[in-house]
């Protein structure tokens, strides 16, 4: 399965006031597993940013006056995108963003026909209601370093959303099975069943549950349930 992780930044916060893409920075995701194959690209607005905006990433129209306009990168982005499943922190922002630019272009086409879209933060309020689901907030819970995050960036962002997304949806169970699993078929294979239990082992002790033990443990049930949105693994 590919996934692109996508982030942009943009020359304000709204498309209807004829804000524009500035930054596009994509991480690949194959099977679950970052790869190398990134794209990364910096626009040309043709319009003048936001101050705002500049205080949040840092961009600035004479660093981007010599980069490609967004018609110049159109297909090549559209190419790599094409059939995946995007990943996006509060995507109807960066989709709204891109359905503007390809508006531009062509008025019948928009991002949905591309490709299909999963919004992270909205996941996220999922998992975790009531509680900040920020990206850096999401760094601090799933413990990602954001430490290079000075500023927002495209790619970097998408890189740290890789990263919180994979741990968010227990992906490295995945890599940790494979790992054992290879563990596994290096061990010497002499020996082809267990070994038989010592007559003089020590006899095994059973603790029974109290009614205090009990109650504890529903206690705790009843947090996890609660914390999990109702699916609790243990009361089903």
């Amino acid at each position: 399965m590919r996934q692109i992780v996508l982030d942009t930044e943009t020359t304000g916060l709204s498309p209807e006031d004829g804000h524009r893409i500035i930054e596009i920075g994509c991480v690949e995701l194959l099977n679950r597993k970052i790869t190398g194959n990134r794209f990364h690209v910096y626009i040309n607005p043709e319009r003048e940013i936001d101050q705002g905006a500049v205080d949040v990433h840092g961009l600035d129209n004479r660093f981007l006056a010599d980069k490609p306009r967004f018609a110049d990168i159109a297909e090549d982005f559209l190419a790599y995108v094409e059939g995946v499943e995007l990943i996006i922190h509060n995507a109807p922002f960066d989709v709204g963003f891109l359905d503007a630019e390809l508006r531009f272009l062509d008025s019948r086409r928009q991002i949905a026909d591309y490709c299909a879209v999963l919004d992270t933060l909205a996941l996220a309020k999922k998992k975790h209601p009531g509680q900040r689901n920020s990206l850096d907030a999401l760094c601090k819970r799933y413990n990602v370093d954001n430490s290079r995050r000075e500023l927002h960036g495209a790619l970097l962002d998408a890189e740290i959303l890789a990263e919180v997304y994979l741990a968010m949806t227990g992906g490295q169970s995945v890599l940790l099975l494979e790992s054992e699993k290879n563990d596994a078929d290096n061990l010497p294979q002499e020996r082809t069943s267990a070994p038989k239990p010592r007559r003089d082992r020590p006899r095994l002790q059973v603790f029974l549950c109290d009614e205090a033990d009990i109650r504890a443990h529903e206690k705790k049930l009843a947090a996890i349930d609660k914390a999990s949105g109702g699916r609790c693994l243990w009361r089903q």
